[in-house]
């Protein structure tokens, strides 16, 4: 059978055409595969598939991922988040031992909140975030959102206060980070940088454009998964509110 594989002219230059030319004739390419955003299973002989090539500091591993969940592409990572991957993609289940590298999941939604839609996004990990220097099981990630200034939401009917020093970074109307205050007052760094720019609904920007600012909603893995629909989504996030599992704050909108 054919593979459904995408290979894109910089993952090419990457790898080679050779190794390029194996994959798609489907001599390297897997069957199935675990895709390396959503995590849910893919078929590359019954669905479009995407490669994708992270690159480290000495190695490279190469992954596939849903072509609806990711374009073929090279993602620059660190040596340390490589490794992390690696575990990941092999499915070495020694590897739980060890905190497996987390991604945090970004998804932009419209919220309506009094009558009035604001531009939201949703952030999720796809793993447990521990406390940095830590070891073990734990999942800090609302615990340190907190401590950034983030508010616990027991439900979504108003604005969440806005958090100074924290921005989103909107450019030629796709996203491209969320920033948070540099240390020592200096200037703001990435919290979250996309690997490749995010292109916004029309709507969503025009409502960033209006209110010069963002919701942001944060919510541990497991918690909201990836929603088709922002009802679903609005429905899922009013549950992980309910359940106390649910952090917020307005960020102002640095772009347009």
């Amino acid at each position: 059978m054919p593979r459904m594989l995408e290979v894109s002219d910089e993952v090419r230059a990457e790898i080679g055409d050779e190794e390029a030319d194996r994959l798609l004739a489907g001599e390297n390419a897997p069957g199935g595969y675990d895709c390396t955003s959503c995590r849910t299973p893919g078929d590359s002989e019954q669905e479009r598939t995407s490669t994708v090539l992270f690159v480290g500091d000495e190695t490279a591993v190469l992954a596939f991922a849903h072509a609806t969940c990711l374009p073929s592409q090279v993602v620059q990572v660190t040596e340390e988040q490589l490794q992390g991957a690696a575990r990941s993609i092999a499915g070495d289940n020694q590897a739980q031992a060890a905190p497996e590298q987390a991604v945090l999941g970004v998804t932009s939604g419209l919220i309506l909140l009094s009558g009035e839609l604001h531009p939201a996004l949703v952030v999720e990990p796809t793993a447990p975030i521990a406390r940095p220097g830590t070891t073990g099981a734990g999942d800090d990630f609302l615990p340190l959102l907190i401590e950034q200034g983030f508010m616990p939401l027991p439900q979504i009917d108003s604005v969440p206060p806005v958090l100074h020093g924290w921005s989103v970074l909107l450019a030629m109307g796709q996203l491209h980070a969320i920033l948070q205050p540099g240390a020592s007052g200096g200037s703001p760094v990435a919290w979250w940088q996309a690997h490749q720019a995010l292109q916004v609904a029309d709507a969503w920007r025009a409502a960033a454009n209006k209110h010069q600012q963002v919701l942001m909603f944060a919510a541990p893995v497991g918690s909201i998964g990836r929603q088709p629909r922002e009802d679903l989504l609005r429905d899922a996030l009013d549950k992980a509110a309910a359940n106390g599992k649910l952090v917020a704050a307005t960020l102002p909108l640095a772009g347009t």
